[in-house]
C-alpha cells in the first residue's frame, strides 16, 4: 500500500479482464460505479475515479506466464486524504497473495 496517490496514475495488474471485473465491485465497495467497455466511471463524493484498462501481453518467467492488465487512474475533484481513502480499501481488496 502506498502512502500517496496522485490524482492520475498506471499500474500493471497481474490479472485476466474476468479476474479484475470480478473483483472490482468489491474494490469500489458503496460508490456508484457505471461500467463501460475497458473502462469504469466511479463517483466519490462530490469527485469522481475514472478506470480505463487495456489488456497486455503476459508477463513470461521461465515457464510461468502471468497475466497483464494495465489500468490507468484518473481521479477528479479529490483531495489527497479523500484520494487515499478509497485507494486504501480498493488496494485491500485487489491485494493477492501467496506463500
Amino acid at each position: 500500500m502506498q502512502s500517496f496517490y496522485a490524482e492520475r496514475f498506471e499500474r500493471e495488474m497481474g490479472c485476466t479482464e474476468t479476474e479484475w471485473l470480478r473483483w472490482l465491485p468489491a474494490a469500489i465497495g458503496e460508490h456508484p460505479w457505471k461500467l463501460q467497455d475497458h473502462s469504469a466511471g466511479v463517483r466519490i463524493g462530490d469527485g469522481a475515479l475514472g478506470l480505463k484498462w487495456q489488456v497486455g501481453e503476459p508477463r513470461v518467467i521461465a515457464l510461468v506466464r502471468i497475466p497483464r492488465l494495465l489500468v490507468t487512474f484518473r481521479f477528479a475533484g479529490l483531495s489527497e486524504a479523500q484520494r487515499y481513502s478509497f485507494m486504501k480499501r480498493f488496494d485491500l481488496y485487489m491485494l493477492r497473495g501467496g506463500g
